[in-house]
């Protein structure tokens, strides 16, 4: 992939970063849930919840169903979480506590469809049965007298339907009795008028009844609704309480952790995965460390940089001098530095230039075969130096040069931003330092990201051949050089031979008696070659040249009897016709 088509081809947010840059941060949001565990349990030890007291009541519905879905208990819970209901409980107990902060302290659920549960938060334990037995008397007080509101209002409206009927009646009585009076009474009007009197007469015994009904009002919905559980304090468990406290603060705290270490991590926009170190750095990963571990893994640690130190070795090759460049990974470069200066040691006198801060490389070379030295001491003949730097922030970039002519990067994942990488990649391409590759260091364990540069054959590892070994100082190894083979030369155009005059055929005798003078073909001597251009001149027409049939062939005898016919050219007879 090509730096346009990378930069084409990379998304705004990368998820795969972003999940890895977030599991990397594990300890912030590890250490946010621990803080909310220990918030919650401290606040509910602190601040413990006051005592709750929880009632339930039995409403009766006067238009209850078995249809119904729950709407009425709906309507009751609201009525419950009124200013209204809130304001005839404080008066019973006498309290000067505002309705709306009251409000705050109960809660109304609908168990069934015919039971209410009050729950009521108190000073103290005695405080909270109190209010939940007012609050509940206020709203089955409320209740009952809503319905018997509704019946009373139901009772006046039928009777006063009924004596408008009675008026209505009075009316029509008068008007038949007057109609009666008439000397020629009309039959048909005095029917409608019976009629319309019976009709009258039937409503108003319809709103008696009616009337008589409603003014008995609900018995069933006073009678039956009632508190069928007493208030009562809920028991409360310490642990239970506590542990839900800290669970809940848990959750808050992973979730605030898994926030912070999101954004964070697109904000700072630091490159952890091993494609970004290659492409931000321009060179391939060769291999990659663990972090320091500690004392009961060290020596899987070890073996493991040892490994790294070999395959190095057989990277940076015998000549030459390599430098070592940390990022973020300062034990491991000083210690993967002493394991590359040992493997050299092996073949030749070998130096450590210590340009590393706070590494200690002396003591982690010893007393063995590498020397550690200074930057400005000079090179014994034939030596091989390893120089340790640094690349954090304000390195002296001018003095990368005299480390080492090639450079080996130990970079620990997500420790510098994507500008001081590219910051870094420009000052050692300034300096004309190649890079060798890339060692990372705490890599991500579910990175399977290729950290191999395609682009860029003189950085890339398949282009390290002869032309970056002849450039490097110390004796080239010698190589077999290849057959070359030698140009061909251009075709050159020959002339024809060119003949004196146009051959005659003469008789030959098969056994002369003198050696025979062979005349040839005069053909005249080829002249030198010389250089023909490219461009050919096309050739001439030349006129046929006509030649005589060749003569026959004829015996020294036969010449003598040349004028005789013979028998093989004799003229056809009768005699040998049947031969023929």
């Amino acid at each position: 992939m090509t730096t346009a088509e990378k930069e084409k081809s990379e998304p705004l947010i990368d998820l795969q970063r972003l999940v890895v840059s977030v599991r990397r941060r594990r300890r912030l949001w590890l250490a946010t849930a621990l803080f909310g565990l220990i918030a919650g349990a401290l606040v509910a030890l602190l601040l413990p919840s006051p005592p709750t007291a929880v009632a339930k009541i039995l409403v009766i519905h006067a238009d209850d169903s078995p249809s119904d879905s729950g709407t009425l208990m709906e309507t009751d819970v609201a009525v419950l979480q009124t200013t209204k209901i809130a304001g005839e409980a404080l008066k019973k107990l006498n309290s000067t506590q505002p309705a709306e902060e009251f409000l705050k302290d109960y809660t109304g659920l609908g168990v069934t469809n015919n039971v209410l549960q009050v729950t009521v938060k108190g000073k103290d334990n005695a405080d909270a049965v109190a209010r939940a037995q007012a609050l509940s008397d206020a709203f089955i007080t409320e209740y009952v007298a809503r319905n018997q509101a509704a019946a009373a209002a139901e009772q006046k409206a039928l009777i006063d339907q009924r004596n408008q009927a009675q008026t209505e009646l009075a009316t029509v009585q008068n008007d038949i009795v007057t109609e009666e009076a008439k000397r020629n009474p009309n039959p048909a009007q005095l029917e409608r008028m019976y009629s319309r009197r019976a009709e009258l007469t039937s409503k108003i015994s319809d709103y008696d009844g009616r009337a008589q009904e409603a003014g008995i009002g609900t018995p069933k919905v006073g009678a039956g609704t009632q508190i069928v559980d007493a208030p009562r304090i809920v028991p409360k468990s310490f642990l239970k309480s506590t542990g839900a406290a800290a669970g809940i603060g848990a959750v808050l705290g992973l979730l605030l952790g898994l926030v912070l270490a999101a954004i964070s991590s697109v904000v700072k926009d630091r490159p952890v995965l091993r494609r970004e170190l290659s492409w931000h750095l321009g060179a391939s990963v060769l291999a990659q460390l663990p972090k320091p571990q500690r004392w009961w893994r060290r020596s899987r640690a070890v073996a493991e940089r040892e490994r790294v130190a070999a395959t190095l070795l057989r990277t940076i090759g015998e000549h030459g001098t390599v430098s070592l460049l940390d990022l973020g990974a300062r034990a491991t470069t000083a210690a993967l530095a002493v394991d590359i200066a040992n493997g050299l040691a092996e073949k030749g006198p070998v130096t450590l230039v210590d340009e590393l801060p706070k590494a200690d490389l002396r003591a982690l070379a010893g007393e063995g075969k590498v020397r550690v030295l200074g930057r400005d001491e000079p090179k014994a003949p034939g030596e091989c130096r390893v120089g340790v730097g640094s690349i954090e922030p304000g390195t002296a970039w001018t003095d990368l040069e005299h480390l080492g002519a090639e450079t080996i990067l130990v970079v620990r994942a997500g420790r510098a931003n994507t500008e001081w990488l590219h910051t870094v990649a420009r000052q050692l391409a300034e300096r004309r330092i190649p890079i060798i590759g890339i060692v990372v260091v705490d890599p991500d364990p579910r990175d399977h990201t290729d950290g191999t540069l395609w682009d860029g054959l003189h950085t890339a590892l398949r282009g390290r051949g002869a032309e970056t070994r002849a450039a490097l100082p110390g004796p080239e190894p010698v190589e077999s050089p290849e057959p070359v083979k030698a140009p061909e030369p251009p075709p050159v155009r020959r002339p024809r031979p060119r003949f004196d005059r146009a051959p005659q055929s003469k008789p030959v005798e098969m056994f002369p008696d003198d050696e025979p003078t062979v005349r040839r073909l005069a053909v005249a001597p080829p002249e030198p070659a010389k250089p023909v251009d490219r461009v050919l001149e096309p050739a001439k027409d030349k006129k046929p040249v006509r030649r005589r049939p060749p003569t026959p062939y004829k015996r020294p005898e036969e010449l003598d009897n040349a004028d005789q016919p013979t028998k093989r050219f004799s003229p056809v007879s009768p005699d040998n016709a049947e031969a023929l």
